[in-house]
């Protein structure tokens, strides 16, 4: 049985998105999957706020360093991490996302994060 996460996001626009994570069938703790979530969510979003204006490639960019600096510190064989990686992100990538009714719409300007 798959299992899944919702999470709600709140942009600094005030757009929202809603989101059901699939999560990985040896997933051991939903809990600490959605706490790490939000905590990793709000430190980005407090250090934005610290450095003002950061293009969303960057802000992309960092995470996926983020994502490959803590790979390559886990032990195991790197090619079946990398794997996994691979596997998450893109099983991720392609949850579910409902954007709420009040959104800017997606052809108008937006903040950078």
């Amino acid at each position: 049985m798959t299992k899944f996460i919702p999470y709600k996001a709140t942009t600094s626009s005030g757009n929202e998105y809603e989101f059901q994570f699939r999560l990985h069938p040896h997933t051991e703790s939903s809990v600490d999957v959605a706490n790490l979530l939000g905590c990793v969510l709000d430190a980005v979003a407090r250090e934005l706020d610290v450095l003002g204006r950061v293009s969303n490639g960057d802000v992309l960019q960092a995470l996926a360093m983020a994502i490959a600096t803590r790979a390559a510190v886990i032990e195991g064989k790197p090619e079946v991490i990398r794997q996994l990686v691979n596997d998450l992100v893109q099983t991720a990538l392609t949850s579910t996302t409902t954007p709420g009714p009040a959104n800017v719409p997606a052809d108008d300007e937006k903040p950078l994060h």
